[in-house]
């Protein structure tokens, strides 16, 4: 290494304390530092040290698809993060490389195909007119998110992981704890404890015999020793947990709806418009607060015109990329015709949310059936009065209070 190389220049450390935002705002600090540059420092609110940041989408794309930025590495180190009790269980899928991580996500994949997710089209499409019903029933006003939103993704992702109907209200509670940064490490570890004794139960005494639900599938693969019980239970609780995420999406989707009447008036009058329509809000949507898990650079590694040492902390931002001018033209106004749309709302490479198609459809069935039996829906309250999750990784309205 020669002393130039030894002396080339650092981007300054920006402290991103990643505080509360309010609605949808998108976050300024991310913007301030996408205005920077392709490639910026951050430190954030725990851990040690500071990180690389990735924003533009191009960049985004390649670090999260390259095998010389790995995620087993970060088990070794306290990098800065988000989460004050974030500690991953080693061996968990959000942690693996290839060839152990595409391993596990076979062991699941024929669950989150088109095919396996059409599989609980029908019954998600109850439980919602279900759900509905009551919601018409009780009569305005009415708390969209605790009516509708919150419990019909705990039914579904119940319905497709296999958790019978008695274990989905303990499911949603150990979500909660796990997904708030607000009650302290003891009190997430114990929640994901418990959640993993479940799944522990469910998968190593299936009862079901063969099927198409997440648990069956676990179980098989563990009767074939294709994953340990161990590996299967880890995936498992991390798919429950990112099944809840469409709680939060959709009630920030109804926010952006219901702030903007004639946006809802367009899917309402259009229903041909709302696929495409659901996709922009997906691009648009500030569905996390700063940024998710971090990747280690294996090696040395130029990036957007900087050099990134082996060793160092690396984070990306789908959101940022999400914004990139040159790939979404007038990339903060919500578009419904944008067209192409390649948002990375699911992430991208090898760690691409398996349960991005199951999002979709619950997205969907939200949309065609809140705003077709629901004509009048509206907000009950001034938009800046709808009160957002405070000390939450995953951003989104703590209630929405509607009237119709």
């Amino acid at each position: 290494m020669t002393d130039e190389t030894l002396a080339e220049p650092q981007p300054p450390v920006h402290q991103w304390p990643a505080a509360d935002l309010a609605g949808t705002d998108f976050d300024p600090m991310l913007a301030e530092l996408m205005n920077e540059g392709p490639v910026t420092r951050v430190q954030l609110p725990n851990g040690d040290g500071w990180a690389w940041l990735v924003t533009r989408y191009d960049d985004v794309r390649m670090v999260t698809n390259d095998p010389r930025f790995g995620r087993e590495a970060v088990m070794e180190k306290q990098v800065t993060r988000l989460a004050p009790h974030f500690i991953p269980d080693r061996g968990a899928v959000g942690f693996l490389d290839p060839p152990d991580h595409t391993r596990l996500r076979r062991a699941v994949a024929a669950a989150f195909t088109a095919k396996g997710v059409e599989r609980v089209r029908e019954r998600s499409r109850t439980v919602l007119e279900g759900l509905v019903d009551g919601l018409l029933r009780q009569g305005p006003p009415a708390d969209l998110t605790s009516a509708v939103l919150s419990p019909f993704p705990i039914a579904v992702i119940c319905e497709l992981m296999g958790v019978p109907p008695a274990d989905h209200h303990a499911m949603h509670e150990w979500t909660q704890l796990i997904l708030s940064s607000a009650h302290g490490k003891e009190v997430s570890e114990r929640a994901k404890r418990e959640m993993s004794a479940c799944f522990t139960h469910l998968i190593g005494h299936h009862a079901y015999g063969p099927g198409d639900d997440v648990c069956s599938l676990l179980s098989a693969a563990v009767d074939r020793d294709e994953v340990t019980l161990v590996e299967a239970v880890g995936l498992a609780v991390l798919l429950q947990i990112g099944g809840e995420a469409v709680t939060n999406n959709s009630g920030q989707l109804f926010y952006l709806l219901l702030t903007r009447p004639e946006l809802a008036e367009r899917l309402r009058s259009d229903p041909a418009v709302r696929p495409m329509a659901i996709e922009e809000l997906l691009r648009y949507i500030p569905h996390r607060n700063a940024v998710g898990l971090c990747r280690i650079a294996l090696e040395d590694v130029d990036v957007g015109g900087v050099r990134i040492r082996a060793g160092d902390a690396v984070y990306t931002s789908y959101l940022a990329a999400n914004r990139d001018p040159e790939v979404f033209p007038d990339p903060d106004t919500i578009d419904v015709e944008r067209s192409p749309n390649p948002h990375l709302a699911f992430g991208f490479g090898p760690h691409y949310c398996p349960g991005g198609m199951l999002a979709r459809l619950e997205s969907e069935l939200l949309v065609d059936v809140l705003l077709d039996r629901v004509p009048g829906l509206r907000l009950a309250v001034p938009p800046a009065q709808v009160p957002f999750r405070k000390g939450a990784l995953i951003r989104g309205p703590e209630a929405l209070p509607v009237t119709w």
